[in-house]
């Protein structure tokens, strides 16, 4: 397994942050590779809400789906996956004391063993640390004005 670790502050109110990395139709426009993200269910947030997932690795297409195991309004988002490729995803939001929300995200994968593993290991790697600066950016130009 694979993980990549992220901390950032962003200077905007931490019910803003969570509601914008919440909302399902904002995910491919700040989750690197992510092009859908798409409810299996009318619950679209919260516990217990399902999501086919396609990300775009470098020339590979990974599909997934992913169910929210874990949810606290304004503090914590765990997306696990349930069906195709193994990605997990944790987000933590806290108020900071000067102000503004500290956001802690992590992502976890599991790459298949074999040569296939190891292929798609050299795609992932540099893939995933592009995926948090890029995710990071996004965040910033979509909530900082």
């Amino acid at each position: 397994m694979s993980v990549v670790r992220h901390s950032s502050t962003i200077e905007v109110a931490r019910d803003r942050v969570f509601a914008y990395i919440n909302d399902y139709e904002n995910v491919p426009e700040y989750m690197f590779g992510v092009h859908q993200f798409t409810p299996r269910t009318d619950l679209t947030s919260g516990k217990g809400s399902v999501f086919d997932v396609a990300i775009k690795a470098g020339p590979k297409t990974l599909k997934s789906t992913v169910e929210t195991v874990e949810w606290v309004e304004n503090e914590l988002i765990v997306l696990k996956a349930i069906e195709g490729f193994q990605a997990n995803t944790t987000w933590r939001f806290a108020d900071l004391d000067a102000g503004g929300t500290k956001v802690d995200a992590e992502f976890e994968y599991i790459l298949p063993g074999g040569l296939a593993g190891k292929a798609l290991g050299a795609i992932m790697d540099p893939f995933a640390a592009q995926a948090i600066k890029h995710t990071d950016a996004k965040l910033r130009s979509a909530l900082v004005e």
